[in-house]
């Protein structure tokens, strides 16, 4: 008879290659695109962006754990920030998000409340908790990658194949 999969293991892995994803994608930009921006709208540089994963991080980090003891890390400056700073913040702030979906867990699969959650759009259960970061940070993604086509710097293949991996080493899959 299978093994029943473990739940809360498998959707921390998943968190875990959502980060990987995103700091093998930071680490392997081409060094031109770092303070390139958009050609029209924003202007936020391809900086702010890869700064603003960490940064919305460590405001939901601070909104939902804040009360319950899990402490957000230092936000980045967007402006000045360096490659190999983002992918470490970005290491940080994965582990604050962890910590927020094992509260999750700990309390029935669902974060508990805050005073500091006025915003009320985001159903507090780990499933959405998890689905809704996830999808913020592919967005952002996609964004750069977009903006490297829009100024002439198409990332090579290796590169954005590396947005698709998200295979497991069979040592890290959770039973």
């Amino acid at each position: 008879m299978p093994r029943q999969l473990d739940l809360q293991a498998s959707l921390l892995a998943a968190w875990r290659t959502n980060n990987r994803v995103n700091t093998e994608l930071v680490e392997h930009l081409p060094a031109v695109l770092w303070h390139l921006a958009a050609p029209a709208g924003s202007g936020r540089t391809i900086r702010a962006i890869a700064a603003h994963l960490h940064n919305a991080r460590c405001m939901w980090i601070k909104t939902l754990g804040r009360e319950h003891g899990i402490r957000a890390p230092s936000r980045v400056d967007h402006h000045r920030v360096a490659v190999h700073e983002v992918v470490a913040a970005l290491d940080r702030s994965s582990t604050g998000i962890e910590a927020l979906l094992e509260l999750g867990f700990a309390c029935e699969g669902r974060v508990p409340p805050s005073r500091g959650y006025v915003w009320r759009n985001l159903s507090l259960d780990v499933g959405h908790v998890l689905t809704y970061f996830v999808a913020h940070e592919a967005h952002h993604r996609g964004q750069i990658v977009m903006l490297a086509r829009q100024t002439g710097h198409r990332l090579a293949s290796t590169v954005t194949g590396q947005l698709w991996q998200w295979k497991l080493e069979k040592s890290q899959v959770p039973h």
